[in-house]
C-alpha cells in the first residue's frame, strides 16, 4: 500500500474514532474522559485503569487498541497524548486486592479511580471535572457522571483508545520494574501473563510477592 493510501485511511480511521464525541460535543458536552483498563488476565501485577480526556481538535493519526499497536507505536503515541490531553488518570488495583474482591470488581475500581484524578487534573486547570465517561465494554456503578459503555470501544472510540494506550505503557512499564525486583519469571517480556517461561519459573522459584493467588490456585494446591 502506498504511504498516500495508507495515510488516507488513518485519516478516514481517525473521523470514525471521533463520531462518538463529537456527537456528545455537539449536544453541548465538554470534558469527555474515555477510559480502558489493561491486566485481567495475568497472573501477576495489578490492574491499571487510564481515563482520557482529549482536545476536540485533537488529530494524531494511528491511535487505535493498544492490542493493534507495537510496542514502539504505544511509546510513541503515550508520549504524545500525555503532551496534548486535557485531563489524564490513573487508577492502580494491586495483587492482593484483585484477589480479595475478585478481578472483575477490581477493574472497576481502578477505572473509577482513574475517573476521579482525571477529573481532579480538569479542576485543576478548568474549574470543572469530566461531565460524559465512555467506556470499554464495562459499566461503573455509583458514579455521578453520566456514562456510555461501548463494546470493543477501544477499537471504535479515540478517548477509548487514548485510554487503552495510556494504560497499557503505564503497566508494561511497571511490569519491567517488578521484573527487576524478582527476576527469573520474565516478567520484562510476558507483562505477568501465563507463557511458558513464567510458568517455568513458578515451577522453579515458586510464587513471588506480586502473583495473584486466586488465579494460581491449581498450582497452588500441588504444594
Amino acid at each position: 500500500m502506498k504511504k498516500e493510501e495508507r495515510i488516507a485511511l488513518q485519516k478516514q480511521k481517525l473521523a470514525e474514532m471521533k463520531a462518538e464525541e463529537n456527537a456528545l460535543r455537539q449536544s453541548g458536552i465538554k470534558y469527555i474522559a474515555g477510559v480502558d483498563e489493561v491486566g485481567r488476565g495475568p497472573l501477576a501485577g495489578p490492574v491499571v485503569a487510564a481515563a482520557v480526556v482529549l482536545p476536540e481538535d485533537f488529530d494524531t493519526l494511528g491511535v487505535n487498541d493498544s492490542k493493534k499497536l507495537s510496542e514502539k507505536k504505544r511509546e510513541e503515541l503515550f508520549d504524545i497524548i500525555e503532551g496534548e490531553a486535557l485531563g489524564i488518570g490513573i487508577g492502580i488495583v494491586d495483587h492482593d486486592v484483585i484477589d480479595e474482591i475478585n478481578i472483575l470488581q477490581a477493574t472497576k475500581k481502578a477505572m473509577k479511580e482513574a475517573v476521579e484524578s482525571c477529573s481532579r487534573m480538569l479542576e485543576e486547570r478548568f474549574g470543572t471535572g469530566c461531565d460524559f465517561v465512555l467506556l470499554d465494554a464495562v459499566s461503573l456503578e455509583g458514579t455521578e457522571c453520566p456514562q456510555k459503555a461501548i463494546v470493543k470501544g477501544d477499537a471504535k472510540v479515540l478517548a477509548i483508545a487514548a485510554a487503552s494506550i495510556v494504560a497499557k505503557v503505564t503497566r508494561d512499564r511497571m511490569m519491567v520494574d517488578f521484573a527487576k525486583i524478582y527476576p527469573g519469571y520474565g516478567f520484562e517480556k510476558n507483562k505477568g501473563y501465563g507463557t511458558k517461561e513464567h510458568y517455568e519459573g513458578i515451577g522453579e522459584r515458586g510464587i513471588c510477592p506480586i502473583h495473584r493467588r486466586t488465579f494460581l490456585k491449581k498450582i497452588l494446591s500441588r504444594d
